[in-house]
């Protein structure tokens, strides 16, 4: 397994981490739902410093690297600030409550 994770200080951006949950909503979340050989994804954000950014967890280092279409880079208008790659060594899946993963956070539950 390989882990991405990418962020975006949004400060010459037109976007801001609110807009950004509109984008979740309408396009990304289902689009990305799609992607061979994503097993997650996750988006995180730090509103109060206009960060945004998100955590891919893939099945390999070959699916990580075919290209995705950039469209949150092209909103925000430049590619990530930070992009940083990483083997993973271990995964597993504490106790929980919640049955599916899918549908939960903030762009989601509003």
């Amino acid at each position: 397994m390989h882990a991405v994770i990418a962020w975006w200080d949004l400060a010459d951006s037109a976007q801001s981490v609110r807009s950004l949950r509109s984008f979740l909503r309408d396009e990304a979340v289902d689009r990305f739902a799609q992607v061979p050989g994503l097993r997650l994804k996750f988006w995180i954000s730090d509103a109060a410093r206009q960060r945004w950014g998100a955590v891919l967890l893939w099945e390999s280092a070959e699916a990580a690297a075919v290209p995705l279409a950039p469209r949150a880079a092209e909103l925000i208008g430049y590619p990530p600030t930070s992009v940083s790659a990483f083997d993973v060594e271990a995964t597993v899946e504490g106790l929980f409550t919640a049955a599916a993963l899918g549908g939960h956070g903030l762009a989601l539950e509003g």
